[in-house]
């Protein structure tokens, strides 16, 4: 059984910064290749790719935050972080973390296995 558990969320201001962290508890079998990711949910509309970071290492971005946001992965924490700077306030909704056991995930949420209970970002002045 795996538990994913989110923090970091906040209010900042246009141009800020903040880190989402996602820390993945497993209980049992624990399988070393793993994809963690986020996604991004406003209200009434889809919830949408953000961000994925293979146990490999390698990344994935939406465009509109390639340059301001990187995503990293410690696969000895079985943890994933989000640095999101120069936010702006299309940035706003709540950020889920998610992991799937397979590489290649994709950017569809029906494509991922597990999901976190999500925290809210909010960005405005």
């Amino acid at each position: 059984q795996v538990q994913l558990t989110e923090s970091g969320g906040g209010l900042v201001q246009p141009g800020g910064s903040l880190k989402l962290s996602c820390v993945a508890t497993e209980s049992g079998w624990t399988y070393s290749r793993y994809t963690m990711g986020w996604f991004r949910q406003v209200p009434g509309k889809e919830r949408a790719f953000v961000a994925s970071v293979e146990s490999g290492g390698r990344t994935r971005y939406v465009d509109s935050v390639k340059g301001r946001f990187t995503i990293s992965g410690d696969n000895a924490q079985k943890m994933v972080t989000l640095q999101m700077n120069g936010l702006q306030p299309d940035d706003t909704g709540v950020y889920y973390c998610v992991k799937d056991f397979n590489f290649r995930v994709g950017t569809n949420p029906g494509s991922w296995e597990l999901w976190g209970q999500g925290t809210q970002v909010t960005v405005s002045s």
